[in-house]
């Protein structure tokens, strides 16, 4: 059944990559020309690269082998998107450009005795025209063709211009396609690489007391430090959530795409975090992946404090956070009656758990607030309506019964380094006490 699913897989990525070689390659190339040919190894050499970059980052390959491979496979991966969905649209042009090039009058026919008369040197004597010859009879034949022709309402049309505005139509839509999917993106890949930008969310609960109004958590998702992502990265998101000043940081998961022998030293600025109630880490399904117990240790040491299925009780609510649901394959699963079960639900509770999904279980155990990440608002639009089908909250603020969730975009990206329609953030959620 895998091995089905597999060649089914590669089938539907072959016969993609087929469209899109036939429609930016050889349609808009000479057969033998030296542009079809670096053309045609593009198309071949950039699916294998972006093949051999997942493989390279499953494997736990050589780590700088990993960056050599992931840029350029990881950018294919998001530019075959763009292309595919422009090249889509270019069908739909197609037949209007063409209609439109034919619209256009022909160039006007030089009267056949014109011709004649300039074919005739001076000097030299009519040709009898009861004289009938070959010339003659060919010129009478296309006379009565242009004449028949003319009958008929159509307009004579070049031989050579059919193929010549094929090509056009082909160089003006593959172009366009190409220009689009490039320049979105290239937009798309600028916008993770210059980091996440900071976002607030007010969330009233009904049971925080008055002295914690305004209180302010700055939380952070899907960091996914990595062979793109790396040690620069990690600073500038420390940089801009110690300068939110929050009272507490909440980590909530898929930190990391790798593991601690690897990414350690990129992860490192995170000991640089500040908060006056100090940071917080949950696992996400991505430290299952990497080698979560090593990560948790790692986490620990700069200086934030794992919350394994565990709660903490702050000066004004209680702070739990349960391991991902990915974790279960290990055994380490999220536990909501260990962090949850014994607590005074007169007390307000924030509850971190890396994936929407857990809200159920959080409504269960009376949690005031669940704050998510995991979703990355899609990443590469239209991936956000498969995303917002997967999950029961995409992005955003939203209330299940008495327990509100917030999920963040996160900061980071997976696979490609590319945001499209799903801009990163960290947000500072400011809690308002209905008492104030």
């Amino acid at each position: 059944m895998v091995s089905l699913v597999v060649v089914l897989v590669l089938a539907v990525f072959g016969a993609l990559h087929w469209y899109l070689w036939r429609r930016l390659v050889r349609d808009t190339t000479a057969r033998s020309g030296v542009s079809r040919r670096v053309g045609t190894v593009a198309f071949v050499a950039a699916p294998l690269l972006m093949f051999a970059a997942i493989a390279a980052e499953q494997t736990g390959a050589p780590f700088l082998l990993q960056q050599v491979l992931a840029w350029p496979g990881f950018l294919w991966m998001a530019l075959t998107i763009y292309l595919l969905l422009a090249l889509l649209v270019g069908e739909a042009v197609r037949p209007l450009l063409r209609r439109a090039l034919d619209r256009r009058p022909a160039p006007a026919a030089e009267p056949a005795d014109v011709r004649e008369a300039a074919s005739v040197p001076a000097g030299a004597p009519a040709r009898d025209a009861e004289q009938p010859n070959e010339t003659s009879t060919s010129t009478s034949t296309s006379t009565s063709t242009s004449a028949a022709v003319a009958e008929a309402g159509a307009e004579p049309t070049p031989v050579a211009a059919g193929p010549s505005r094929r090509l056009f139509v082909s160089r003006v839509v593959g172009g366009a396609a190409a220009v689009a999917a490039v320049g979105t993106v290239g937009y798309g890949t600028y916008g993770v690489l210059n980091g996440p930008k900071v976002k607030r969310v007010t969330v009233p609960l009904a049971k925080l007391p008055r002295s914690a109004h305004g209180y302010r958590i700055a939380v952070v998702s899907d960091i996914h430090l990595g062979p793109v992502l790396g040690r620069g990265f990690a600073q500038k998101v420390v940089d801009t959530i110690n300068s939110t000043q929050p009272d507490l940081i909440a980590v909530v998961g898929d930190l990391v795409d790798g593991s601690v022998k690897d990414l350690g030293p990129a992860a490192a600025p995170l000991a640089q975090l500040t908060a006056r109630h100090g940071s917080f880490f949950v696992t996400g399904n991505h430290e299952y992946f990497s080698g979560a117990e090593e990560w948790v240790e790692r986490v620990r040491e700069l200086g934030l404090r794992p919350l394994e299925n565990a709660r903490t009780e702050l000066a004004h609510f209680d702070l739990a956070g349960v391991n991902d649901v990915a974790g279960e394959d290990e055994g380490q699963g999220p536990d909501f009656a260990k962090a949850l079960g014994d607590r005074d639900r007169s007390r307000t509770c924030v509850l971190l758990a890396h994936q929407p999904v857990q809200i159920h279980d959080a409504v269960d155990h009376g949690v005031d607030l669940q704050l998510s990440g995991h979703t990355h608002g899609g990443q590469l639009w239209p991936g956000n309506f498969i995303a917002d089908l997967a999950n029961p909250t995409l992005a955003g603020l939203e209330r299940y019964g008495d327990t509100q969730l917030y999920v963040s975009r996160g900061a980071g990206a997976w696979g490609p380094p590319t945001r499209v329609g799903a801009p990163s953030d960290i947000t500072v959620v400011e809690l308002a006490s209905k008492q104030a």
